[in-house]
């Protein structure tokens, strides 16, 4: 197939207060032969109070300095938006004036072959109505995987969009929960009982979370759409280290970042039930036991607390 190299989608970069994590992950993305003629935005929240002020300077400085793309653009956010609001907005504000954008956060380190990858299945699936994401991360699974597959919904460590994609997302994480449970569609979208997608909603809407991420991924899910995943990881999430947002420590998720191109090639529109069952048995794995779960529970009321 013909490379996308005209033209490449515009990159949009989050970041906080990680000045390492960000310079890694710009360092990453700066080993990609695209990287030069991709224009970058750099989102640059905000502090939360006066203690923040010097590192997301430095952070700030640091973007100045950015080369090896065609352009780069800082947006510096005077107060603090928060992750999912400057994620939100952010992503709003390129597709609506380039028609699609490729997402990063701070703490993803991508193979050299991810903007190859995400270019050529943005060109490839654009006209492509029930496909609307583009994911570079693919869960450590145990089985072998096709090199690229779609499942139903939407994902969010690495990931790309078009506009009729991301004009699906609904802000409103009740709104979200009330239609899955009228359709019934809960268990589906915890993946038969083995990932607790449906708490993280409700997390959510509750204030126990931020997350932008499940209601994409319940926005995606809700109108039968798909996202496109390679069949192995083009990104690494180093902010599994505890230094991140809702991050918290997730060994679990590690793993290797490919150094070959994953080939993207026309395929039906459709979930790969192969991949699917490969999701439920990793996810089943890192499921804890009963007693787990209270510990778990006990310990997160007290931190409440």
């Amino acid at each position: 197939m013909e490379k996308s190299i005209l033209d490449p989608a515009p990159i949009a970069l989050f970041t906080f207060n990680r000045l390492r994590h960000t310079q890694d992950t710009v360092g990453a993305l700066q080993s990609n032969k695209l990287s030069a003629s991709s224009d970058l935005f750099v989102f640059s929240d905000g502090p939360r109070h006066a203690g923040e002020a010097a590192t997301i300077t430095a952070v700030r400085e640091y973007i100045t300095t950015i080369e090896g793309f065609k352009s780069v653009s800082c947006i510096e956010r005077t107060g603090n938006l928060g992750l999912a609001a400057s994620i939100i907005a952010g992503v709003t504000d390129i597709v609506n004036r380039y028609g699609r954008v490729i997402v990063l956060e701070d703490d993803m380190i991508t193979s050299p072959y991810f903007l190859q990858y995400m270019n050529d299945a943005l060109q490839l699936y654009q006209d492509e109505e029930r496909v609307v994401s583009v994911h570079g991360y693919v869960y450590p699974v145990s089985q072998a995987l096709p090199e690229t597959f779609f499942l139903r919904g939407a994902d969010c460590w690495g990931w790309a969009t078009w506009k009729r994609g991301w004009d699906l997302f609904e802000a409103d994480g009740r709104k979200l929960l009330q239609e899955l449970e009228k359709q019934s569609l809960g268990f589906q979208f915890d993946y038969d009982g083995t990932y607790g997608f449906t708490d993280m909603l409700k997390d959510q809407i509750h204030g126990r979370n931020n997350s932008w991420a499940i209601r994409w991924n319940a926005s995606a899910f809700l109108k039968d759409k798909l996202t496109l995943y390679p069949g192995r990881s083009l990104v690494l999430n180093t902010g599994l280290d505890s230094s991140g947002v809702h991050s918290g420590s997730k060994q679990d998720f590690l793993t290797t970042v490919a150094q070959e191109p994953v080939q993207v090639l026309k395929i039906a529109p459709e979930e790969n039930r192969t991949a699917r069952e490969a999701f439920k048995v990793f996810f089943r794995s890192r499921k804890p036991s009963a007693v787990r779960q209270f510990i778990n529970r006990v310990k997160y009321i007290f931190s409440r607390l």
